[in-house]
């Protein structure tokens, strides 16, 4: 305790979030510590979705927003599947992303699955992290036997005793059989409220799918080398202890790719541990990338000295940052390229079908949209704020547009309900538009349901606490405040979307283009929740031109026809 003052005293407030976060990395190992012996292992994980799920500003801010409408009684609901770490330490639910200790920050971190040592199922995110040093033990599905083997050879000049020499270990590995089995997953990927709401439903998706009839798992597609795609898997090291690697065994890859990307500054996001040594987050925001800092086109110019921050002056600096952020980029790259592999593989555009082309009925148009994979629906997860639809272009043969739905407003919404556009009356309804994102309905104190952004009743009472359903659920199978409007696609099912220009129309060739979209995020979230404010001083309007920019086009397929 004497000690404990005495850092305080000297170093002040610095001094004692440095001994604390000393204290949290010695209960709780970060994954750069594991990175160590596993470096492909760490890369991978470091731009993964489970990386970045409390570093997204989106997720933060929509928490906030949603425990003030809840009156603090959401709490830690969201955010314990983002940040377990940081909620078994006991921080703040609604605390900003600078403030939480750095192991809490790396959201999904190795230790929330090679540290739970019991078999949960579905728990919401509730399950308990077993506390301890690096070289505490940890939990796999296989267990030690090679770790034993590599302890005991003397070849990879380590050890889990510490202050013997060498690289420490953890002592064991226990075998948890139940890690590679769907249930794992499922304690955070089927999110179900207090009251009975079914918010997400990726876990009892995959359980009445083929591929679970077929015995296949979360990890044979999640997992292998090819995303979206049941093994095989490779066999590799799963280790590499100064320069020394372990014998190969089978090979997963950590990167879990899925429709989520980064919003936020590439020295922030993928985690780097040389970047987040080299400089702080408020420093880094200060790092004009996009401008070509440390770049030799960019310092080759004379430039005012005074438009460089104070942390950014030195030339060296500018240029040792570049370094990290492009190695951040070209990560960065990788997991785009993942990405539109399984959301390729998830969403299948069928070929374009003319029913009719007259000058007097106009032109009718039909296409099919198929989920590829047989393992869940598509899309999945929170599948209400999953932006996936199809934009149809029709030009006439002077090439101009005649007809267009799936397009965006000025704010970069969809034309639907939810478009602030299209509420105040500044443009039409996109009544052709084909989109799966569910919508939450939620019920009126009078009757009635309206559709909203977030699944909050807006008149529930003068006291809008979460609670458990007052009224059991038997008869309608559904708690009565609030329901989600499914419009996923089955397993191997699909959707055929339909379109209209209407006549009469000009004879002549008219071209016409249906591109397959997917989005993060509706921009009309990121305007619903930016009273919470965002994290790294993102406006609400910047935050929605990066969600719109990281748009990926899957599939596009063209056709002309020719009216008389």
């Amino acid at each position: 305790m004497v000690g404990l003052l005495c850092v305080v005293f000297l170093f002040g407030e610095a001094g004692n979030q440095a001994h604390t976060n000393l204290f949290d990395e010695k209960a709780y190992p970060r994954a750069s510590d594991c990175g160590n012996c596993h470096p492909d292992h760490y890369k991978e994980w470091s731009v993964s979705p489970h990386a970045y799920a409390v570093v997204s500003p989106v997720f933060n801010a929509m928490h906030k927003k949603i425990n003030a409408l809840t009156s603090g009684s959401n709490a830690d609901f969201c955010i314990r599947c983002h940040t377990p770490v940081g909620m078994q330490m006991g921080e703040s639910p609604t605390a900003s992303i600078k403030d939480r200790a750095p192991v809490a920050r790396e959201a999904v971190t190795c230790i929330v699955c090679h540290r739970v040592t019991e078999s949960y199922g579905k728990v919401s995110g509730r399950q308990r992290i077993q506390e301890g040093p690096l070289e505490e033990p940890i939990v796999g599905p296989t267990g030690d036997k090679e770790l034993q083997r590599a302890l005991q050879s003397g070849d990879y000049r380590m050890t889990s005793e510490p202050g013997e020499p060498g690289r420490l270990v953890h002592q064991r590995v226990i075998q948890l059989e139940t890690m590679s089995d769907p249930g794992f997953c499922g304690m955070c990927h089927d999110v179900n409220f207090v009251n009975g709401f079914r918010l997400e439903e990726a876990f009892s998706e995959f359980k009445t799918s083929p591929a679970a009839r077929r015995g296949e798992t979360c990890v044979d597609c999640h997992m292998g080398p090819n995303p979206g795609v049941a093994g095989p898997f490779p066999k590799a090291p799963a280790a590499n202890v100064n320069g020394v690697e372990t014998q190969p065994r089978k090979r997963t890859n950590h990167m879990f790719m899925g429709p989520d990307y980064s919003v936020v500054h590439p020295a922030i996001f993928p985690h780097n541990d040389r970047a987040e040594s080299f400089a702080k987050i408020e420093e880094w925001l200060q790092f004009d990338w996009e401008a070509g800092w440390g770049t030799d086109d960019f310092e080759d110019e004379d430039h005012d000295e005074g438009i460089f921050p104070e942390r950014w002056k030195s030339i060296d600096d500018r240029y040792d940052a570049r370094v990290l952020i492009d190695q951040n980029l070209a990560l960065l790259e990788e997991a785009q390229r993942q990405r539109l592999e399984i959301l390729k593989r998830g969403y299948q555009l069928g070929p374009l079908k003319v029913a009719d082309a007259s000058r007097l009925h106009g032109i009718q148009i039909h296409v099919n949209v198929t989920n590829g994979t047989d393992g869940h629906g598509v899309p999945t997860g929170f599948d209400a704020e999953r932006l996936v639809f199809l934009r149809v272009e029709i030009s006439n043969q002077d090439g101009r547009q005649v007809y267009v739905s799936g397009d965006l407003d000025s704010r970069g919404d969809l034309r639907d309900l939810h478009s602030k556009e299209v509420i105040d009356g500044h443009v039409p309804l996109d009544r052709d538009l084909f989109s799966l994102q569910s919508k939450f309905l939620t019920q009126m104190v009078r009757g009635g349901e309206r559709e909203q952004v977030l699944a909050v009743n807006q008149s529930l009472s003068p006291l809008p606490f979460v609670r458990p359903a007052a009224t059991p659920n038997i008869l309608t199978g559904r708690p009565s405040g609030a329901r989600k409007h499914k419009m996923n696609i089955e397993p191997l099912g699909q959707r055929k979307a339909e379109f209209h220009l209407k006549g009469p129309l000009n004879p002549g060739r008219y071209d016409i283009s249906v591109s397959l979209i997917s989005g993060m995020v509706p921009v009309n979230l990121v305007y619903e929740i930016e009273d919470a404010g965002f994290d790294y001083g993102l406006s609400a309007h910047e935050l929605a031109r990066r969600v719109v920019k990281g748009h990926s086009l899957l599939w596009q397929v063209h056709e002309s026809v020719v009216v008389p």
